[in-house]
């Protein structure tokens, strides 16, 4: 008989260090943490990017990013850095990358980590260390690469960390205590031309192919009863969740959206109940209960996010929202065409819900933060949603379409059964928000 093997780490030494050159890798850190010596509740995700565009040496930059949460005032404070000649420094024999003063160094499970932020007069300095075993998203399927335009990125993460420390701002120095998140990201790919790697064509197809694949044996055809799209909920952009719940289990949640503002995902949710082992969503539906308007760029974002996941006798429904004033970070980009710029909007919340595991149900409360990128076009908004009536109730479809960018609503529905009947109807929008 064979032996029931631990589940053992699958980062190798190599897979925590740089990846130079890259077009694309970084590595982020976020922290749920209380001051001690006040009780104050903060949260902070601090990361550190670097770029190879044309993958020579002559064509680099690096960019330290660093958001601060004071969750009790509801404020929030920024930094962000960004070198358009020079890589992030690094150990070529040991993970080590650093900018300015800011660094992280370490090997699983033990990690040291320095934010400084110059110009709000922070300092934040902490030891990481792993509570749950790294993991690849699809791991099971591609081994952890996931495709992106005609490029491909490998994305590695660890869910939860015991994190301790001190914070010093503005020349107040407090002991800081908490949970954390970890991951790691590179790849041959880029945000503002996704086409841009026709070297990578093979692998690229090959991961789409197992992840569709993966996604077509979960799912049993149907007609949905609702879904909806949108013109800024392009495949350029994402959702992702991270979640500890009280009772110790961790959630990743990533999307990749395909427009899609209500239906399934096109990614997965990772639940692990014991930081050793984990289960791996395909068929999660969701939508957005509530949403926050960008007036500037015309675009929404979620502020609260409802998901159905299941997976065999395995079933969790869960509702996460934004609980605190979200920072909206938009980077323009420096030849403006159909693409405006990249947004990141993020801010920390509350998760809850239940898991079914077939024969009882668990009840799940805990902490989350929520990020939405959007990559922002000329366009503005524009959304579509399509319902449909089935059989026995009927059998019929009904359309609305909202255009910021005609300045249009229409709603249109054709009804075959129990009786026929057509409807239509258009006027213009007077308030784009």
């Amino acid at each position: 008989m064979g032996e029931n093997r631990e589940p053992a780490n699958p980062w190798t030494a190599d897979d925590e260090k740089e990846h130079f050159p890259s077009l694309m890798e970084w590595w982020c850190a976020e922290v749920f943490f209380k001051t001690l010596e006040d009780n104050k509740k903060w949260s902070l995700k601090a990361s550190f990017t670097e770029w190879c565009k044309k993958k020579t040496v002559d064509a680099i930059g690096s960019i330290f990013n660093m958001t601060l949460f004071d969750q009790d005032s509801d404020k929030y404070l920024i930094y962000c850095a960004r070198n358009e000649s020079e890589k992030l420094i690094s150990d070529p024999d040991c993970f080590y990358i650093q900018y300015g003063d800011s660094f992280i160094k370490g090997l699983y499970p033990h990690y040291q980590m320095r934010f400084l932020d110059l110009e709000n007069h922070v300092d934040i300095k902490l030891i990481y260390r792993g509570q749950a075993l790294p993991h690849w998203v699809a791991q099971d399927i591609t081994n952890g690469f996931l495709p992106m335009g005609l490029g491909f990125y490998r994305y590695g993460f660890i869910p939860k960390c015991e994190v301790s420390g001190t914070m010093n701002i503005k020349n107040k120095k407090f002991k800081v205590k908490g949970l954390g998140y970890f991951e790691h990201v590179w790849g041959d790919f880029s945000y503002r031309n996704p086409l841009s790697n026709p070297s990578a064509f093979k692998k690229t197809v090959s991961t789409y192919a197992k992840l569709a694949g993966w996604w077509i044996h979960h799912h049993r055809p149907s007609i949905p009863k609702t879904i909806a799209f949108s013109t800024e909920n392009n495949p350029l952009g994402y959702d992702w969740i991270w979640a500890l719940f009280n009772n110790g289990w961790t959630i990743f949640y990533g999307n990749i959206l395909f427009w899609i503002t209500e239906g399934p995902i096109a990614g997965s949710l990772i639940l692990s109940k014991d930081g050793k082992n984990y289960t791996e969503f395909c068929n999660v539906s969701f939508r957005y209960n509530k949403v926050r308007y960008v007036k500037e760029y015309d675009f929404y974002y979620p502020s609260e996010i409802e998901m159905h996941a299941s997976h065999g006798m395995e079933k969790l429904s869960l509702t996460s929202r934004m609980t605190v004033k979200s920072r909206e970070y938009i980077s323009e980009f420096p030849h403006k065409g159909y693409w405006l710029g990249l947004a990141i909007c993020e801010a920390p919340g509350e998760i809850k819900g239940h898991y079914f595991d077939g024969r009882k149900k668990i009840k799940l409360d805990g902490i989350c933060k929520i990020e939405a990128q959007r990559q922002i076009s000329t366009l503005g908004h524009n959304s579509l949603r399509l319902e449909f009536l089935r059989p026995p109730k009927g059998v019929g479809i009904s359309m609305r379409l909202k255009t910021h960018f005609f300045k249009k609503n229409l709603t249109a529905s054709l009804q075959l059964a129990p009786t026929p009947n057509i409807r239509f109807n258009i006027h213009k929008i007077k308030n784009q928000n």
